[in-house]
């Protein structure tokens, strides 16, 4: 498995290998004991699918409060999609700062977000499919989010087209008027 560090410490790029023959191919996407010797030590206990029938859908910043608090680990299962993680730690260095790659069935690579990044993603083609494990379970009365479009952050998504987005993405709260629960200390 490849391995990228981002201009986020501790937000992966990470490809994994692929076998492939006249079949198709294999590719072992997650193993607890070979993230682990890689310094990627977390219990994930949900995984979650998601389906955008547009291109140009954007969900997301979101994350969940600690306790309940989530890395994740993103792909795509079909199509192509634009992922973002920002850092929302208060204190970091790289506080409010963003990185995006794009993920795709073609590309096969994923993205790791520990806890302390906002995650969203705007989708490049229709029908893109989204499969990401999470290391706590869903929990509504922790959830948030941070506006998709926020200029103090300035995410340079891929579309200058109206994007779809849910009542709650279009309603998000700038970062600036986040009281963050999260807080940065050094590795």
């Amino acid at each position: 498995m490849q391995i990228e560090e981002t201009s986020l410490p501790g937000v992966l790029v990470l490809t994994p290998r692929r076998i492939g023959d006249h079949r198709g191919f294999f590719s072992e996407t997650w193993s607890r004991p070979r993230f682990a010797a890689a310094g990627i030590d977390v219990d994930f206990v949900q995984d979650n699918h998601s389906v955008s029938e547009a291109a140009g859908t954007v969900r997301g910043l979101h994350f969940q409060a600690p306790p309940r608090a989530q890395a994740k680990l993103v792909r795509c299962g079909r199509g192509r999609l634009f992922d973002v993680a920002v850092d929302i730690r208060r204190g970091s260095p790289t506080f409010g700062q963003w990185f995006g790659t794009e993920l795709s069935f073609a590309n096969g690579r994923q993205m790791f977000l520990p806890a302390g990044f906002a995650h969203g993603f705007a989708t490049l083609e229709p029908e893109t499919e989204v499969i990401y494990k999470c290391s706590d379970t869903y929990a509504p009365e922790a959830e948030a989010a941070i506006r998709w479009d926020d200029p103090g952050i300035g995410i340079d998504w891929p579309s200058d087209a109206a994007p779809t987005l849910s009542d709650r993405d279009r309603v998000a709260p700038l970062l600036a008027d986040l009281d963050s629960p999260f807080v940065w200390s050094t590795p």
